[in-house]
């Protein structure tokens, strides 16, 4: 029945719905760890929630187990529709690398989006490691800075989401407990390749079922 209501609410084709059933996106809605129960209004805390995932399935991104932050982001933009799909309905991308006036200094967020279901902007950071307690500061100053710079009267409190490699969910509980900003923290899924050097020395097809072949 999930589904079913997914499909009325979003208009879904079968292709998108199977992608969804094939990563039991039933069981990752809404599933991010968030302050939004204190830190925003009741009347958005639950759609603010629903909008999250835990883990994010960026599958469609495949890289080496030694990837850098960089290349992660390149491979997001670079198959941004599916990041969007990924992200939900709604989201649209106003920037990568968005800079932001703060006083006498310019910081810079990984990713701004406005979601028109929520009428807000979110703000996306991501982090190739494990959680730490310090990226809540970070985008935490991100968030206060939009609502300063870029919210109008008619939009609701901007939204933080930190998607990261790992995370322990006690620690993240107990960090958000801190911020006065609505931040979500969730972790994030690709695939991986093997390095060429050790895909190299591994055997072909051909030659596994010669192998096989010669086994009597």
């Amino acid at each position: 029945m999930f589904y079913v209501r997914e499909i009325i609410k979003n208009g879904w084709s079968r292709a998108v719905l199977m992608h969804f059933m094939d990563t039991s996106l039933c069981e990752r809605q809404g599933m991010a760890v968030t302050n939004f129960a204190v830190a925003l209004p009741a009347a958005d805390s639950d759609l603010a929630q629903e909008m999250t995932k835990d883990p994010y399935c960026f599958d469609f991104i495949a890289l080496t187990p030694k990837y850098r932050e960089k290349e992660l982001k390149d491979a997001m933009m670079a198959h941004i529709e599916k990041f969007l799909l990924e992200l939900g309905q709604g989201f649209m991308l106003v920037g990568r690398e968005y800079h932001l006036q703060v006083g006498a200094k310019e910081v810079i967020a990984d990713l701004l989006f406005f979601n028109m279901n929520l009428n807000r902007y979110v703000v996306v950071e991501v982090k190739a490691a494990e959680f730490e307690a310090d990226h809540l500061g970070q985008l935490g100053l991100y968030v206060s800075a939009v609502n300063h710079i870029l919210k109008k009267s008619t939009h609701g409190p901007t939204i933080g989401l930190l998607v990261c490699k790992t995370k322990d969910n006690t620690m993240v509980k107990w960090a958000l407990e801190s911020s006065q900003q609505p931040i979500g923290v969730s972790e994030y899924r690709i695939s991986e390749i093997l390095p060429k050097e050790i895909a190299s020395d591994l055997p072909s097809i051909a030659d596994i079922e010669s192998a096989v072949g010669g086994v009597r």
